[in-house]
């Protein structure tokens, strides 16, 4: 059986923490102190999900510890047990602790697992969507209710049939692959260029699968230093390293049981690979200062534009990590690459717009669609939703014509880049696509003088994926704007 949280157990009589730790270690890691001086440096060194307080301790009771803690370390779940019931103590816990149970003695083993399992869940549902608190002080039951709405709209959102593609479409096959990867619990690695919906498929993947009850949780590797990544994604304790603030929960252990998603893996740096590989090797995780390893159980999709076999070959990305992240590779074909679907995609984009913006009749002219067929759309299906956003708020009436702006980029779509460098000589096609891509990114910063928002709108990427490419290929003194700032 699977651990599902920490547990820290305070009570001063080692009968009672025996008895609690006897009852909850089969499905918790129970710690357990006998009075709050033990218990503040166990919590300086350690991250814990629900706090079990006796009321009667010496020197200082449950309540007014747990109302430090509170202060201290606020996301623990916290509970006091006690033989005795005065209301002016359960009163005084539930408005200045914040406890989430009061528990009296003797309790009953079966409702205390599941109070605490309840406790845990909470935890986990307040990490995951920063807006549930233990204060609200749910009653029973009300944390898998939460948990089960919340799930059955996401599993309804992100169907697989929900994928908008036509019979024809290269998208069939790669769904199909995307619904037999679901059945498996093995490592997927969705490759792709940048907008071509590869979070959307791992979502997919993650409600198809066993663990669609589970959290899916996201986070962008090209977003952040390896210091913050670390933390983010493995966790931290306070003063951990500079602007480490609070006790902080890793998106792994947030996961525990679900999906982690992690989008631009190829982007980090050598160092942090080495600390990713670990957590996939051994499913476990140490947070930034903490004194033990934690076990976890997560499911890792990953996703890249880059070409991630040339990367190992070019010795910039683990080859042991790759074949850790690649058990199972799904490509994801270019808007340009599937013709077929942009009408169908075009409609679904303005049913959301006619929604979002108020105007229930806006609809498409003929030529509007044809344009759409006929320009290469390098930002792929993200750039077509920006494209069609941008016809209505500049539309005056309610059929809506490809602008100008697009008939002049549809225009270009032929015309040939300046051939330099290694384009005609005899490198490898790496360094010849690579070259093709700096001289890609030249040209749209010439066209646009240095403008980043513009750049990486026309290019289909992120500001922080376009600070990357500029960095790699040493462009940063062609930019201008706020990229850097």
């Amino acid at each position: 059986m699977s651990i599902q949280g920490t547990i820290l157990v305070i009570d001063d009589e080692v009968r009672s923490q025996e008895a609690l730790r006897r009852v909850l270690r089969e499905d918790f890691e129970v710690l357990c102190v006998g009075n709050a001086t033990d218990a503040e440096k166990l919590l300086e060194g350690e991250i814990v999900h629900a706090i079990l307080c006796d009321q009667r301790m010496p020197y200082e009771s449950g309540v007014s510890f747990l109302k430090r803690v509170r202060e201290l370390w606020p996301d623990p779940v916290r509970m006091i047990i006690s033989g005795y019931s005065e209301s002016e103590d359960i009163i005084a816990g539930l408005n200045e602790a914040g406890i989430y149970q009061y528990i009296t003695k003797p309790w009953q083993p079966d409702q205390l697992v599941e109070t605490v399992k309840e406790a845990v869940q909470l935890y986990r549902l307040q990490k995951e969507t920063e807006t549930a608190s233990v204060d609200l002080k749910p009653t029973s039951g009300h944390v898998k209710k939460v948990v089960s709405v919340k799930r059955g709209v996401a599993k309804e959102l992100y169907d697989f049939d929900r994928i908008v593609h036509s019979t024809e479409s290269p998208m069939h096959g790669v769904i199909e692959l995307g619904k037999r990867a679901a059945d498996y619990d093995i490592s997927v690695l969705i490759t792709g260029e940048s907008g071509t919906g590869k979070e959307l498929l791992a979502r997919a993947i993650h409600y198809g699968s066993a663990r669609a009850n589970k959290a899916f949780v996201v986070e962008n590797c090209g977003a952040l230093p390896d210091e913050l990544l670390e933390s983010e994604l493995f966790g931290c304790k306070k003063g951990a390293f500079t602007g480490a603030y609070q006790d902080r929960i890793g998106l792994f252990e947030v996961a525990d049981g679900g999906t982690i998603f992690l989008d631009e893996v190829g982007e980090t740096s050598p160092a942090f690979q080495v600390k990713l590989l670990r957590v996939l090797q051994e499913s476990e995780i140490r947070p930034l200062g903490a004194q033990r390893v934690r076990k976890v159980d997560v499911r890792v999709v990953a996703a890249t534009d880059r070409d991630l076999e040339a990367e190992v070959e070019a010795g910039r990305f683990r080859r042991d990590l790759y074949y850790r992240l690649a058990a199972l590779p799904v490509h994801m074909p270019a808007l340009r690459e599937r013709p077929m679907d942009i009408p169908l995609i075009a409609e679904g984009v303005l049913t959301a717009v006619k929604s979002s913006f108020n105007r229930p009749n806006l609809r498409f002219a003929r030529s509007a669609l044809e344009e759409f067929g006929k320009y290469h759309w390098p930002g792929n299906v993200r750039e077509l939703q920006n494209e069609i956003q941008r016809m209505a708020v500049l539309a005056d009436q309610d059929e809506l014509r490809a602008p100008p702006l697009l008939g002049r980029r549809t225009g270009k779509r032929s015309a040939p880049l300046p051939a330099h460098g290694k384009l005609n000589g005899s490198a490898s096609l790496k360094d010849k696509v690579e070259d093709l891509e700096k001289s890609v990114i030249m040209n749209c910063l010439e066209k646009y003088e240095g403008n980043i928002s513009r750049v990486a709108s026309e290019l289909g990427l992120s500001r922080v994926g376009l600070r990357n490419k500029l960095s790699r290929y040493d462009l940063r003194k062609n930019a201008k704007g706020d990229a850097f700032s």
